[in-house]
């Protein structure tokens, strides 16, 4: 906001205007910049009398301003405690000065001379004396709202937040998850990204939500200048972050998600609470029962960047790590092959071009790849097509293991119907075929002292989409393990752009693998068309959604269900990023939303987890976790989904 220096009065104009619009559209927290009241660049004028008895007096007036407003208001000033003046934030709230907080780091290199005018208010605990009543003072205070759960302030000060240890550190640790920074901070070409480096830094520490903003027009430019930078940042990421220069006052708005900062403080363990050390002030927001909509975008794939350079290098790095990862196994195994079922789907084209590449790396022909397809009842023409072109495009030792014959004799060892000729196309149907994949695998492998590649992904492996014992779910290696769906067919298509490592024919075979329907091909067509996947467990693009936030954060299935909806509902196709392929649906209505966080929930904390204790070994891939029993994910194997499933009852009333 502009400054007039010297005029607190003025200034405390200007800035109640602006703090009424911030109540008007319903925030919680304004914060204004350092010394806002009386202007950053007074230099000795802080020391006048006037300056000193001015501020107190429109402070005064800004507190009673205040009896209406909602937002509880942070605002710069420079106040006298005994016969030392300090850099202060006055928190404010409905005609209430909750607290005074000092300045505990003052900067006195390069342009700073603040020791000249103030003392520092570190280790300083309290109260200051404004009216006649005694007033909460010092670096100790953090400001709890009574009605909002998880809304607790911190407050620190421009240099605190570049100190070694800045106070917002010990204000996170004692409870506040939101932290605000009053500033004034000169400009210089640089500043504003050494700036949104430590605040981003500071959030993702702390594991809080960081709003800065400083001072712009109107402090002196006798020798220096002013941006007015405001941002906000939430666990290292960028919310909101304003234009600079601006000669208007300047407004930046945005959600903090307070669950999900809780959530992330709860499983660190670093944020016990230290009541013994800091006083809390409470407050009552009182905000409008109102929806005001959602200030933030909400990802439809959160496994998957939305920039394209970012995506890049996501893709690079996962392949790195699938690849090395591999590597390190084969060593460890003594193994001399690579054992890997080639279906033409998805997951086994990726867990194929990683072996490739590991055989590369290690030294080996990519004869030492041995790849089969291994056609069953149901298996389609075009997929087996794909595979064989993938195989050969490889030069990997590719060939066909028909397990029909044998499928056949089992099911009649088990009088089996289908043995019969009856059209029974049951789960033991299916799975005497993805069995039996397998085992040849195993067999096969050790035949060739070599180790069996698996293919299964962090999506099946969520919603227990694999047969117990079978290559998707058990292999001696899985390099998918750590892969949503969603993310792996963009790993292909980055892979396969890489120069020198696969010809024309793979990537072509490729590409048409990415786009076919995703299907395991254990039942006949029977006029329906091709078995699709996501018609039974439901569309990937909304269970990987779910699978994020049950991992990541521990979110309820009812809050997923609310972020999926402003997610997915009244999509245009004209929104929809030209690099993300699965885009046969665009739209998902609250509805169909809930019905398959239904299905997931009673896959994922139900039925499936007996399968994820046997899991086989697989590096962890994505930051949002892995379903490892080892590693970021242990439930009992008998667990049951009843709570979860009662989350979201009603939810569409």
């Amino acid at each position: 906001m502009p400054v007039v220096l010297a005029d607190p009065q003025h200034n405390a104009r200007t800035i109640e205007q602006a703090w009424r619009r911030c109540a008007e559209q319903g925030a919680a927290v304004a914060v204004f910049p350092e010394l806002s009241l009386s202007g950053y660049t007074l230099d000795d004028l802080h020391f006048q009398q006037a300056v000193q008895e001015d501020v107190e007096q429109a402070l005064s007036v800004l507190v009673d301003a205040s009896r209406s407003l909602m937002s509880v208001g942070v605002v710069g000033a420079p106040l006298r405690r005994g016969d030392a003046l300090y850099n202060c934030a006055v928190i404010i709230h409905r005609g209430r000065l909750l607290g005074v907080v000092p300045k505990s780091f003052l900067p006195r290199y390069r342009e700073f001379y603040e020791p000249r005018y103030f003392s520092s208010g570190l280790e300083c605990r309290g109260t200051i004396r404004l009216w006649g009543e005694d007033i909460p003072f010092g670096t100790d205070l953090l400001f709890a709202a009574k009605d909002v759960d998880g809304l607790t302030l911190g407050v620190e000060i421009c240099e605190d937040l570049w100190a070694p240890s800045p106070p917002s550190t010990q204000h996170a640790q004692a409870g506040a998850t939101v932290l605000a920074n009053l500033s004034a901070s000169p400009v210089t070409v640089g500043r504003a990204e050494e700036r949104a480096l430590l605040c981003a830094s500071q959030s993702m520490r702390t594991m809080s939500a960081y709003l800065y903003a400083a001072a712009s027009v109107g402090e002196s430019t006798t020798d220096l200048a002013w941006d007015g930078q405001l941002t906000v940042h939430e666990a290292g990421e960028t919310l909101a972050s304003s234009p600079r220069f601006q000669e208007d006052a300047t407004q930046l708005l945005a959600d903090v998600d307070l669950v999900k900062l809780r959530q992330e403080r709860t499983r660190s363990g670093y944020f016990a609470p230290k009541e013994e050390t800091y006083r809390r002030i409470g407050f009552t927001l009182a905000p409008e029962v109102k929806d005001r909509g959602l200030m933030r975008t909400v990802a439809r794939f959160p496994f998957v960047p939305s920039h394209v350079q970012r995506l890049d290098q996501d893709c690079e790095e996962a392949w790195h790590i699938q690849v090395q990862a591999l590597c390190q196994r084969l060593k460890a195994a003594h193994a001399k092959r690579m054992i890997i079922g080639v279906s033409g789907g998805l997951d086994s084209a990726l867990a194929l071009l990683v072996a490739v590449r590991a055989a590369d790396a290690m030294g080996w022909p990519r004869q030492a790849v041995l790849a089969r397809t291994m056609p069953g009842f149901a298996t389609g023409e075009e997929s087996l097509g794909l595979a064989h072109q993938l195989m050969n495009s490889l030069a990997v030792d590719g060939g066909v293991l028909d397990i029909r014959d044998t499928a056949q004799a089992m099911l009649a060892a088990i009088e089996h119907p289908f043995a019969r000729g009856e059209a029974v196309y049951d789960v033991t149907f299916e799975n005497v075929q993805a069995g039996l994949r397998t085992d040849f695998l195993f067999r096969l492998a050790n035949h060739h002292q070599g180790i069996v590649i698996g293919t299964g992904d962090l999506s099946e492996l969520a919603l227990g989409w694999c047969t117990y014992g079978v290559g998707d779910q058990m292999a001696h290696y899985n390099v998918n393990a750590g892969l949503p769906k969603t993310l792996i067919q963009h790993v292909i298509r980055w892979a396969a752009r890489q120069d020198g490592h696969f010809s024309e024919e793979c990537r072509d075979a490729l590409e048409a693998i990415v786009n076919a329907e995703i299907s395991p091909e254990l039942v006949p067509d029977q006029g329906a068309g091709v078995q699709s996947t996501e018609q039974m467990i439901g569309p990937y693009p909304l269970q990987d959604f779910t699978l994020y936030y049950v991992l990541r954060y521990g979110f309820s299935p009812r809050r997923i269900a609310f972020l999926q909806e402003k997610a997915w509902s009244n999509v245009t196709r004209g929104e929809w990023p030209v690099h993300y392929p699965l885009d046969k649906r665009v739209s998902y209505e609250l509805s169909e939303i809930v019905r398959w966080m239904r299905v997931f929930v009673r896959r994922f904390f139900g039925s499936s987890q007996f399968k994820r204790s046997a899991m086989p070994n697989g590096p962890k891939v994505v930051a949002g976790g892995s379903l490892s029993p080892r590693g970021d994910w242990r439930a009992p194997s008998d667990g049951q989904a009843s709570l979860w499933l009662r989350s979201l009852d009603g939810i569409c009333e």
